[in-house]
């Protein structure tokens, strides 16, 4: 395919503006028509909801502060719970997140991570090649094919006999996939990242898991949950595959979503696996959301620990919602990695792991996040001792 190449899918013409190694792969026609699909129901209804998140910008502007809906308090108020989780994601106790390069979605399945999220989003740099080679490995993965050869040291990577549960980040819905146009218009980058991997994935992952799992991130409002829903509810469709079969955890790391957690939870009560406590993107919403405002103004990030009042707040409330809805209340990605080469620093950073972990099980968190395979036993030595149950949603 030669670049800005343009070609038709009946009547919706697209343009896919770079050639990349292995593109056809995964752009093949048939994921490109759901990808279509996709942008044209959906994208303007995405450029709805971005234009609604700069309404309420310019509300916190004007001196109107984020507060709970009061048209929505039945939702809140009333005894309903979200679809019961399936068994093989019962227990979440410590998951893995990384970029989607071949080799490090290896290392971190066979890490001894309970979950690993693959992560088109922070993850990863949103390089065209960076996001179609993602899809490939990941396609690999579901097919029982992904293994690895390091051109450098000739060393080879292949899965162990058990992996962690797969569970997938797509971009936010404020990125554009700027390679990939329809008619004139690029399509979100959500759509793009969501769409090319149900398609090529859903009905192995299914297979293999009873379920196909994702992460949402940086969402704002409930109208995005329903945005999602609907979202899954098409793709299911599409693909005759039973409601329900796509499980997402939405990440909490907007200063406003957290008034709206239980109406999150309940539009996407079918397809909902839990919560998660996003802290570092949560505290940068904080600072953007009210910078306006002195009596906001926060002190230098590395005095931001958990104990704070209004992050303690944030992490007990959203674990209190979750298990009334009975899904998982998951914590956060503490900030420290292994220091090689230097023990006492090392040890500093592994003791502020520990506390760190213990803080989140003891609070009531059904699991943690780590950023690095060896804070693993770490992580699960905390969660076993204090979580001899799969999770704490009871």
């Amino acid at each position: 395919m030669s670049e800005g190449t343009q070609r038709k899918i009946k009547d919706a013409p697209y343009t896919i503006i770079k050639n990349v190694r292995n593109s056809d792969i995964i752009l093949s026609e048939p994921a490109i028509d759901f990808l279509v699909k996709l942008h044209n129901t959906f994208s303007l209804r995405i450029g709805h909801l971005l234009q609604d998140r700069e309404s309420r910008k310019n509300n916190y502007k004007d001196g109107k502060l984020p507060d709970f809906d009061s048209e929505l308090m039945h939702i809140k108020n009333s005894d309903w719970h979200a679809a019961p989780l399936p068994k093989i994601l019962q227990d979440r106790r410590v998951e893995i997140t990384g970029p989607v390069d071949r080799k490090m979605i290896i290392n971190a399945l066979n890490s001894g991570a309970k979950v690993f999220m693959a992560d088109f989003e922070d993850a990863s740099s949103p390089s065209f090649a960076n996001m179609i080679d993602g899809q490939i490995n990941l396609k690999d993965f579901s097919f029982n094919t992904l293994d690895y050869i390091d051109p450098t040291t000739n060393k080879s990577y292949a899965l162990g006999k058990e992996t962690a549960i797969l569970m997938v980040r797509p971009r936010g819905l404020y990125m554009q996939e700027k390679h990939f146009l329809v008619g004139e218009t690029a399509i979100p980058a959500s759509l793009f990242d969501f769409g090319l991997h149900f398609f090529h994935n859903a009905q192995q992952l299914i297979k293999k898991y009873g379920g196909i799992f994702y992460y949402l991130p940086k969402l704002e409002s409930y109208h995005e949950a329903k945005l999602w829903n609907d979202i899954f509810v098409f793709a299911q469709e599409y693909f005759n595959l039973p409601i329900g079969s796509i499980r997402a955890t939405v990440l909490i790391e907007t200063l406003d979503a957290t008034f709206v957690m239980d109406e999150i939870i309940f539009f996407l009560k079918d397809h909902i696996a839990g919560l998660n406590c996003g802290r570092w993107d949560y505290i940068f919403s904080y600072i953007k959301t009210l910078k306006n405002y002195s009596e906001f103004v926060l002190p230098d990030r590395q005095q931001l620990g958990m104990d704070k009042d209004f992050l303690l707040a944030y992490s007990e409330m959203l674990i209190e919602t979750c298990h009334k809805r009975k899904i998982h209340a998951m914590g956060g990605m503490a900030a420290q990695i292994p220091v090689k080469n230097d023990e006492n620093a090392n040890n500093l950073a592994t003791q502020k792991v520990e506390s760190d972990k213990l803080r989140e099980v003891t609070a009531g968190h059904d699991g943690t996040w780590v950023a690095h395979p060896n804070l693993i036993p770490v992580a699960l030595k905390i969660f076993n001792q204090y979580m001899p149950n799969a999770n704490q949603i009871d």
